[in-house]
């Protein structure tokens, strides 16, 4: 019995290592942030969220850029709950600071750094993402090649910082150095009693890539300063030149 459960322990280990080399935090720190996605969780490596490793956010339109900004500004106030500062940069600003108050975040605690090219913004992340002083570090940009987005990976595999790439009106998609990539889609807000206004926001989540682990769809809502799993009754959509379809939603 102790053989096996030494055999156990080994490659535990090793898959520990193998994940740490592939970007993925194996410590401590992978555990201590909850933040709150559920049954989405089961798509990550060793069951959470990963940290400490780069995100890739695709918008092909101003909506999905939107709502991608208000579900990274979620993940945000995890990371930056123990009084931490987060980065911002950009290539033309879009994001109105004091909208981060509806997700927990003090406007004062995230530093805006904008500039002309994406050439700047990149070289601006990749140092910014090798200062474990900071809780994360986000980037929008529209052009990133591979080689690019793999020396943003290798700035945190010492600094253990998050980084999230916005990947805004892409010309194309192609293949980065990120551990995942994501698809934001805002949903209808509903709202509760017949009470006039707007509800909480919605999202419609795709994990389209993630290593190691596997995407999936997700709907989440962000209500009282966390993530709620929310499940969306299956609907028929049409595509234009296509016969109806039904979509089922998880």
């Amino acid at each position: 019995m102790k053989e096996l459960a030494g055999k156990k322990e080994i490659i535990k280990q090793l898959k520990e290592k193998i994940l740490a080399m592939e970007g993925f935090s194996s410590g401590p720190d992978s555990h201590q942030f909850d933040f709150g996605l559920g049954p989405m969780n089961a798509a990550f490596p060793g069951g959470t969220f990963p940290v400490g490793a780069v995100h890739e956010f695709i918008s092909p339109t101003q909506t999905s850029f939107s709502a991608t900004n208000g579900f990274i500004s979620g993940l945000l106030s995890t990371l930056m709950k123990k009084d931490g500062i987060c980065l911002w940069v950009s290539t033309g600003r879009r994001l109105f600071p004091p909208t981060l108050k509806s997700f927990g975040i003090e406007p004062h605690r995230v530093i805006f750094i904008d500039v002309r090219r994406d050439k700047d913004a990149l070289w601006v992340m990749e140092q910014a993402l090798k200062y474990n002083s900071l809780a994360a570090v986000v980037a929008e940009l529209r052009d990133i090649n591979f080689a690019e987005s793999r020396r943003l990976q290798l700035a945190v595999e010492d600094s253990r910082v998050t980084g999230f790439l916005h990947h805004y009106f892409p010309r194309k998609e192609n293949t980065l150095g990120t551990v995942s990539r994501w698809k934001i889609k805002p949903l209808p807000s509903l709202v509760t009693d017949g009470l006039p206004g707007v509800g909480f926001p919605r999202w419609e989540v795709e994990l389209e890539k993630i290593r190691n682990g596997q995407p999936g769809i997700w709907q989440f809502e962000w209500r009282n300063g966390v993530f709620r799993h929310i499940i969306v009754p299956k609907r028929t959509v049409s595509e234009p030149g296509l016969p109806r379809k039904e979509r089922h939603y998880a």
